[in-house]
């Protein structure tokens, strides 16, 4: 029986191009988002939800720290991702 606790996470074109260049100069950015990623999956919503923005969906945005600089999360990535409003729970 298959879990259906976890939400399944697509990317989008420009987010795999984008990340495949980011990590040309930024090795561990794939081990950097994975967290936001398993987050997701898990149903756990995070980041600042950015208003006026769709009808349908919820749009998100989360800063996640980049451990290849030590300046903190301000100097880091920055991953904006939608969610359809019926699976956003409150």
């Amino acid at each position: 029986m298959p879990n259906e606790d976890i939400i399944s996470v697509q990317f989008s074109n420009e987010f795999e191009e984008q990340l495949y260049n980011l990590s040309k100069r930024y090795r561990s950015i794939r081990l950097d988002i994975e967290p936001i990623i398993e987050q997701l999956q898990s149903g756990n919503f995070t980041g600042n939800r950015i208003a006026g923005i769709g009808e349908e969906y919820f749009f998100y945005k989360v800063r996640v720290r980049n451990s290849n600089l030590k300046k903190g999360k301000s100097a880091g990535y920055r991953v904006i991702y939608s969610s359809p409003k019926s699976f956003v729970k409150f």
